[in-house]
């Protein structure tokens, strides 16, 4: 099964949040019917950053079954990871960086990698606020979570 995932990270008062994650997931079946599911929540104390990962996360972690997933975000902070291949040094190198200091958001990134091992996934960098009409309405689910009152603690969960 082939799957579009868009997704978009927001904090307001970065570093230190309030911030939101929107992913939208997309499929058409058998009978050419498209499908969308849209998934968002907000957490009190949070980065850019950690959004823009979790919006990934939720977006392969929704899949039950082995997919080819395109992925679109405009984060070039997890786009870049893949497909400059920053992850495959990081594991090599205990997760640190090129400048020998510990790679930021690690449980998130294990996270990330787990969630994306049954799966096989193309990473697509697109510009923000660039009028991609997919790329917006994850900015808004975004945004909206971010500032919603129904904010959650975390986004950590044990590996």
């Amino acid at each position: 099964m082939r799957v579009t995932i868009y997704t978009d990270g927001a904090a307001r008062g970065n570093p230190d949040g309030p911030g939101g994650y929107g992913t939208i997931l997309q499929y058409v079946d058998p009978t050419g019917k498209l499908h969308e599911r849209e998934f968002s929540a907000g957490y009190k104390k949070t980065t850019n950053n950690r959004m823009e990962l979790m919006a990934v996360i939720i977006g392969l972690e929704a899949l039950n079954r082995p997919c080819e997933v395109d992925l679109y975000s405009d984060s070039k902070y997890v786009i870049d990871a893949f497909n400059q291949h920053w992850i495959d040094s990081w594991l090599k190198n205990n997760w640190k960086n090129s400048q020998k200091k510990a790679v930021k958001n690690i449980d998130l990134w294990k996270r990330l990698l787990k969630a994306k091992e049954q799966h096989k996934v193309t990473f697509h960098w697109v510009k923000g606020h660039d009028g991609h009409p997919e790329n917006e309405r994850c900015d808004t689910l975004a945004t909206t979570a971010a500032d919603g009152g129904n904010l959650l603690d975390d986004c950590v969960e044990s590996l």
